[in-house]
Formats: C-alpha cells, sequence, structure tokens
C-alpha cells in the first residue's frame, strides 16, 4: 500500500515552507525547492510617492489624502494567493495527498480567500500559528492536534 503523502505548509506573511509527513514515527523532511520568501519590505518603501491633495469641502484649505490600502498588506496578500498557486501546481502533479496549513491567522485568512474548491478538498486540518523558524524535530508537539507525527 502506497503511503500518504501529506504536504505541511508552515508561512507567515512573508516566507514559507513545506515538510512532508508520510506515517507516524517516520518524522518530517523538507521538501525540496519549497521555500518560499515575499516582498518584506516596509509600506514606506513600496509606496515612494507622496500621497495625493484635495480641496476642503468648504473653503480654499488643502489636505493630504490617505491611502486606500497598505501596500505592505497588499503584498502580504499576494504572497498568500502566490502559495495557494503553487500549491494547486503540485496538486495537479500528483505530488501530495493531503494538506496541512500551518500559517500566521492573517496569512492563513488571506489563503482560505483564494483557495480553489481542488485544493480545499485535500485540506487535512490547520493550525493558526507562526511556525516557520520553528524546526522540524520540534513540530511534533504543534501537530499533535492535527497530525500523528
Amino acid at each position: 500500500m502506497k503511503p500518504v503523502r501529506t504536504w505541511i505548509l508552515l508561512a507567515d506573511g512573508t516566507r514559507a515552507r513545506i515538510v512532508c509527513h508520510t506515517g507516524p514515527g517516520k518524522g518530517l523532511k523538507e521538501v525540496r525547492g519549497m521555500e518560499f520568501e515575499g516582498d518584506n519590505s516596509r509600506s514606506g518603501d513600496l509606496v515612494t510617492d507622496r500621497p495625493g491633495r484635495t480641496f476642503d469641502s468648504a473653503g480654499a484649505h488643502r489636505h493630504a489624502m490617505e491611502p486606500t490600502s497598505d501596500p505592505q498588506r497588499e503584498a502580504k496578500r499576494s504572497f498568500a494567493a502566490e502559495l495557494v498557486a503553487r500549491l494547486q501546481e503540485q496538486l495537479q502533479a500528483q505530488a501530495f495527498d493531503r494538506l496541512v496549513l500551518v500559517a500566521a491567522p492573517a496569512t492563513l485568512g488571506d489563503m482560505r480567500k483564494v483557495l480553489p474548491k481542488s485544493l480545499l478538498a485535500v485540506v487535512y486540518g490547520e493550525v493558526p500559528k507562526n511556525l516557520v523558524h520553528v524546526p522540524n524535530q520540534e513540530l511534533d508537539g504543534h501537530l499533535a492536534d492535527v497530525l500523528a507525527v
């Protein structure tokens, strides 16, 4: 019988990596080529233009306009969408059977918004924590509720 390959995505808003689990007692192994890094720039570095100006509704005074969105937050949303697209590609290539999403809460929410049904169907569990920097040998305690490592 073929072992079930469970990929575990560990992500935050700017970094991600994938480890593979093939059964209890076999530990977690890094998946080669599945480390990702997004744009970690500050909002001020992403937008160098000064905000636009507008006239006051009553009088001749002018005021700076507030930006409609935070560029850094938009970069994190874009990173989450890129992760989902890569996971979808790997699912179509049958690289894994199940998926566990372990991400910072905001990143997990961003990913949920863009998850296609085919990928959602193989999501085995979710953990709303930022564990990107936790070594593989220490992950089992954090994943105990979702997966027998």
